[in-house]
């Protein structure tokens, strides 16, 4: 029975790291991805942009492979406690991953929009906001594999920055837009890259919430959604 049990627990670290291996490979891709789609749409460079909208395919196709061997692994190994928490943050991180890259992709689409038009202004807050969640998204999934329950903390706390940068850049293409109508087709196209980029930081904080769950069975307080930030912003622009 013992040998039987070993092989078990064998068999089960073994799923876990295959399905670690595939996260890591999620997020890799989603984190290449976002790089690329913030440096596309600095260059307006539409060509580029076809190819990084393609890598959202090889997403999609390693989030089913993930969500497969995890069930895969509960009807089989019958997890449970902390074992049973790291299947279910795998299912929810691979399925956060995907739409990460959703956003990545929508940012892609955005360049190639945004190479037929005048150059919009500020954009400088874009390539900070799109350079700080790829880092919040790698972080976080370093504090998966690692169980890090402090790293994980730490990527919850910086979403606040993100929701700072967003709101500041609400702001000031609001202003720009009343400046001159001729400025409010681009920058509302630069203004939902910012939403794209703002929700990855909500995805990467929620990547990092699950990690602390999965290691300690305790959810950390919810933080403010992005989405007051711009109401509120908006609210004082019209004071």
């Amino acid at each position: 029975m013992a040998e039987v049990s070993g092989h078990t627990v064998k068999a089960f670290d073994a799923d876990i790291n295959n399905m670690r291996a595939l996260i890591s490979q999620m997020g890799g891709l989603c984190e290449s991805q976002i790089k690329a789609s913030i440096d596309v749409l600095a260059r307006r460079d539409a060509t580029a942009a076809v190819e990084i909208i393609a890598i959202d395919e090889r997403i999609d196709a390693l989030e089913i492979e993930c969500e497969k061997l995890a069930v895969q692994t509960i009807a089989l190994r019958a997890p449970m406690a902390q074992d049973l928490r790291e299947i279910i943050a795998v299912l929810k991180i691979s399925s956060v991953l995907e739409r990460v890259g959703d956003y990545a992709k929508n940012i892609a689409k955005r360049a190639t929009v945004l190479s037929q038009n005048p150059h919009a202004q500020p954009v400088v807050i874009i390539p900070e906001m799109g350079t700080l969640v790829a880092k919040m998204l790698a972080d976080a999934l370093d504090a998966f594999v690692a169980r890090d329950v402090e790293l994980a903390k730490n990527v919850v706390a910086r979403d606040a920055v993100v929701d700072d940068y967003y709101a500041a850049l609400f702001r000031s293409l609001l202003t720009f837009m009343m400046e001159d109508p001729a400025h409010i087709t681009p920058s509302m196209h630069l203004l939902f890259v910012a939403k794209n980029l703002e929700r990855i930081g909500d995805k990467a904080t929620s990547i990092a919430e699950m990690v602390f769950f999965a290691a300690t069975g305790e959810q950390i307080l919810h933080r403010p959604k992005g989405d007051d930030v711009a109401l509120a912003a908006l609210s004082d622009r019209s004071s």
